[in-house]
């Protein structure tokens, strides 16, 4: 097949989900704008054709000045003069790592990877040396692009002729470094623009199969073993076309960047769908600096998981309740329920230092990658933003499920509705109609890289396994129950759902993080539910005092009081009979969730 037939195709098969959306009888469905998109490349083109003028990107490049901003025509130009370098250099069709903090240079990079030069391999910045070499190795990488800190351990490891690497780039070198292979981003994007000035369009005009392996992605599970995930452009394009039919998302909004953008998360929800929908992308400066920034850039739109927002509401309470007005502000906000719907929004003016907290623009909060307290959710619902939860994985590049974003539509104990186009159907049900979560979709991911036996578990029929538990509703809304991986069969026979417990543990304002898990009695005869559990030291002094707050004992008994509580309301098989105190955090996973095997063998 020529290359002129295989776009023809794409392109058609691009206007067949569209052309499903809009004649779509979904009733949560509610936007008929997408417009049909091949490859992210042919993506980028037309949101510099549509937006070309708009602000794609805003980044503090001087940390003494402020947001600097970037329209779509000018990031498309350093995107095309890097990928031209890069191909100059000899890397058309090699694999090429982007790794560090989230930056312009980060987004360039991999779009300049991606959009015509080789295979993007997103790296974690929080793995050790030693990790990142073995990722590199099986990868197969030729090339990688990385921020500042990286450059020493980069060099390490291409003069150690282990490893394919031929040429570093560092995001913030002022200059080259030749004989090393090392060049300054900069003067690579340079290079190529005079390249392209020249008439090089080796880039640009480059082919692009949508159906191939163009991105690798390596999950950072919680056993340890990192799968390389394939992924096409067509199943990244797939979830930019369909999700925005769920959730509004405008040419005007700005996205802040927070989460580790080599996550699939951040890296098609938080950067992939703004430049799809003509949004501006503003990257924070890091977790310390939120608030600082959030006042800076004033966003309209932030993606986060559970952690982040569930200590935005902690500081917000904190703040309320030391200034005596907890109940004034649970009834304006009661109030406001009723003048919204009348067009008046009395938030605005009696919360407004809440509100403040955010940037003063606010108007969509994104939680995912873990299950979040529906409560948490609906307070900010009731301080009057659009907050919801959605559902994805990996595999699925990332988006399975997204609530939609009306109030009178979304549902907080929900993950979401399924994404449009896609199947869902539950496996092996049990007799509450709980069972494994398969799916079906164009977003779906080619395999595991170079684990066949391990693509062949998971991808059945056409049908994803994703190994977590849960059941559908009649209107597609996924409700998630727990990880099949993690759930405690006791001796009995009866499941046990660690997820379930941990939440209800997480509402007890004493409790900072928790971890059930099965102990063995000293008899081997029966499985102990046990709660490991970090306490929350700030309010457990407020309930006990300094002192008492110094005694372990003293703590264990006041978190026992609460764990009472929950037992109370569960069967003697759920019933927690065991608590362990520990002062450290959990050992997580940089997608922040608790490496709940490696916590189990330390107790």
């Amino acid at each position: 097949m020529d290359y002129r037939t295989l776009k023809e195709n794409e392109m058609k098969r691009a206007q067949e989900v569209v052309d499903a959306l809009n004649t779509s009888k979904d009733k949560y469905v509610k936007y008929r704008l997408s417009r049909p998109i091949t490859d992210i490349r042919h993506m980028l083109n037309t949101s510099v054709e549509l937006y070309g003028d708009n602000v794609a990107f805003m980044q503090k490049f001087d940390k003494e000045k402020g947001y600097e901003n970037i329209t779509y025509k000018e990031a498309l130009a350093d995107v095309n003069g890097l990928g031209t370098a890069l191909i100059a250099h000899g890397l058309k069709d090699k694999r090429i790592a982007v790794i560090g903090d989230n930056c312009y240079q980060w987004a360039t990079s991999y779009l300049a990877a991606v959009c015509g030069t080789g295979i993007v391999v997103p790296l974690d910045k929080e793995l050790s040396a030693a990790e990142l070499k073995q990722l590199v190795i099986e990868a197969e990488v030729s090339a990688v692009i990385f921020g500042k800190k990286f450059e020493d351990m980069f060099l390490e490891m291409k003069e150690s002729g282990d490893t394919n690497i031929q040429l570093l780039v560092n995001f913030e070198r002022a200059e080259d470094a030749v004989g090393q292979g090392l060049y300054a981003w900069k003067s690579l994007v340079e290079e190529g623009k005079a390249l392209v000035a020249g008439g090089d369009r080796s880039f640009i005009d480059a082919e692009i199969d949508a159906e191939a392996m163009s991105i690798l992605l390596f999950t950072s599970g919680t056993t340890g073993i990192a799968k390389g995930v394939m992924l096409s452009h067509r199943n990244i394009c797939v979830d930019l076309m369909v999700a925005p039919t769920l959730l509004m998302v405008h040419d005007w909004d700005i996205f802040f960047s927070v989460l580790p953008v080599h996550h699939t998360y951040e890296c098609t929800c938080g950067f992939l769908m703004p430049l799809y929908k003509g949004a501006a992308i503003a990257y924070c400066e890091g977790l310390k600096h939120i608030v600082k920034n959030l006042s800076e850039v004033s966003p309209t739109m932030i993606l986060a998981v559970p952690l982040i927002f569930e200590s935005l509401y902690k500081n917000i309470m904190k703040n309320v309740r030391k200034q005596g007005k907890e109940g004034l502000v649970k009834k304006v906000m009661a109030v406001n329920k009723v003048t919204s719907k009348l067009g008046l929004d009395i938030n605005k003016k009696l919360l407004k230092d809440i509100l403040k907290v955010f940037g003063g623009r606010m108007r969509v909060l994104i939680s995912g990658g873990a299950a979040i307290d529906p409560a948490i959710l609906q307070f900010f619902n009731d301080l009057g933003f659009i907050a919801v939860q959605g559902y994805g994985l990996t595999e699925c590049a990332p988006m399975a499920a997204l609530n939609p974003d009306t109030h009178k539509t979304m549902r907080n104990a929900s993950v979401g509705h399924l994404m449009p186009g896609m199947e869902v159907k539950i496996e092996d049900k049990d007799e509450d109609g709980v069972g494994e979560i398969c799916l079906k979709g164009g977003n779906v991911m080619m395999g595991y890289y170079n684990m066949p036996e391990e693509t062949a578990k998971v991808i059945k029929d056409g049908w994803f396994h994703t190994g977590d538990l849960g059941y559908v509703d009649d209107e597609d809304f996924i409700y998630i129950t727990g990880r099949k991986k993690n759930v405690i069969i006791t001796r009995n026979g009866k499941n046990v759902f660690p997820e379930e417990l941990e939440y209800f543990l997480g509402k007890v304002p004493y409790v900072s993080e928790s971890m059930v898990w099965a102990l063995s009695d000293e008899d081997g005869q029966d499985d102990v539910i046990t709660a490991t559990i970090k306490p929350e030291m700030e309010e457990v002094i407020a309930a006990i005092g300094e002192e008492a707050a110094k005694d372990t004992a003293a703590i264990e008994k006041l978190l026992w009081e609460e764990v009472d509580k929950i037992n109370e309301s569960l069967p003697l098989f759920k019933k927690i009979k065991k608590v362990v105190i520990r002062q450290e955090d959990f050992e997580k996973t940089t997608g922040k969730k608790i490496k709940r095997f490696v916590q189990s063998n330390k107790q």
